[in-house]
C-alpha cells in the first residue's frame, strides 16, 4: 500500500480526488488531508507519508513554499494544480509528476503507477530536492540542473554540459561535452520547451543544439552547424531564420 495525504485549499477538490483514488487507485491508502500549507506541513511531519498530492497555488503560503520549509524529502510527490507557467516548467525540469485540474483519471492512474514502480522504502527524494533548489535559484540559471530519467537511473545535469539532443522516435538521445550519451523516454519537443531559455536551438525536426558548442554555420554543400566535437547537425529550410536569430542573440 502507498500511504498518501492530500493538501489543497479547496475542500471539493480534496473530496473529488479522494473519490477518484478510492475508485481507480486501490493501492493508495489516504491517511489525511489539509486545507493550507501550515496544516499540510504538520500533516506531512506527523504522518510521514509515502506520497503527497499537493496543490501549488494556495492562499497565503504556496505549495512550493511549503516544500522549501521541510527538513527532509523522503516521500514522492504529485502536484495537482491549475496551470502555472513557471511552476509547471520547474516541475518538468525536475521530472516530477503533475496533474492539471480537473484531474484526468488515466493521468492519475499513470502517475500513481510510477510511484508504485519506484522503491517503496523510505529514501531521500533527489528529484524533489532538485526542484526545491530550482525554486530557490530562479535567477541563477548556471546552477540549475535538469533531471533526465532513464531506465536505470535519473541523472541530474547542468544544461551547459549538454552539447546536443537528437530525436529517436518517442525517445531523445542526449550528447554531453565529456563524450557520454544518454537515452531518455521523452520526445524531443518536451526538451525544446524546457531548454530554450538555456541557449538551445531547434535547428531541425530531429535536432536540438546548445549554441555554446556551435563553431560555425556551414552554408556551402548543404546547411549544417559544425559543433566543437566535429558533429555536423543539419539546419532545415524552415528553421533557417530562427537559427540565425538565435545565434546572433547573446544570453
Amino acid at each position: 500500500m502507498i500511504r498518501a495525504v492530500i493538501i489543497d485549499d479547496e475542500k471539493n477538490n480534496i473530496i473529488n480526488l479522494e473519490r477518484l483514488l478510492q475508485k481507480h487507485c486501490p493501492e493508495v491508502q489516504l491517511s489525511g488531508s489539509a486545507l493550507n500549507a501550515e496544516e499540510g506541513r504538520d500533516l506531512i511531519l506527523q504522518q510521514q507519508p509515502d506520497l503527497v498530492f499537493l496543490d501549488i497555488q494556495m492562499p497565503g503560503e504556496s505549495g512550493f513554499n511549503l516544500l522549501k520549509s521541510l527538513p527532509r524529502y523522503d516521500f514522492d510527490i504529485i502536484f495537482v494544480t491549475a496551470f502555472d507557467k513557471y511552476g509547471i516548467q520547474a516541475v518538468k525540469f525536475a521530472a516530477i509528476d503533475y496533474l492539471l485540474k480537473p484531474v484526468n483519471v488515466q493521468e492519475l492512474k499513470a502517475a500513481v503507477e510510477k510511484v508504485a514502480e519506484r522503491n517503496s522504502r523510505k529514501r531521500k527524494n533527489t528529484q524533489l530536492e532538485n526542484l526545491v533548489q530550482l525554486l530557490q535559484q530562479q535567477q541563477q540559471k548556471e546552477e540549475h540542473r535538469i533531471a533526465l530519467p532513464s531506465g536505470k537511473e535519473t541523472r541530474f545535469v547542468h544544461p551547459r554540459e549538454i552539447m546536443r539532443c537528437m530525436s529517436s522516435n518517442s525517445y531523445t538521445r542526449f550528447y554531453f561535452d565529456n563524450g557520454e550519451e544518454l537515452i531518455v523516454a521523452y520526445p524531443i519537443f518536451e526538451y525544446e520547451a524546457l531548454l530554450q531559455d538555456y541557449g538551445f536551438i531547434r535547428c531541425h525536426q530531429s535536432h536540438l543544439v546548445n549554441k555554446r558548442f556551435v563553431k560555425s554555420w556551414i552554408k556551402e554543400g548543404g546547411n549544417y552547424l559544425l559543433l566543437a566535437d566535429g558533429s555536423q547537425i543539419p539546419v532545415s529550410r524552415q528553421k533557417k531564420e530562427s537559427v540565425s536569430k538565435a545565434l546572433m542573440t547573446v544570453k
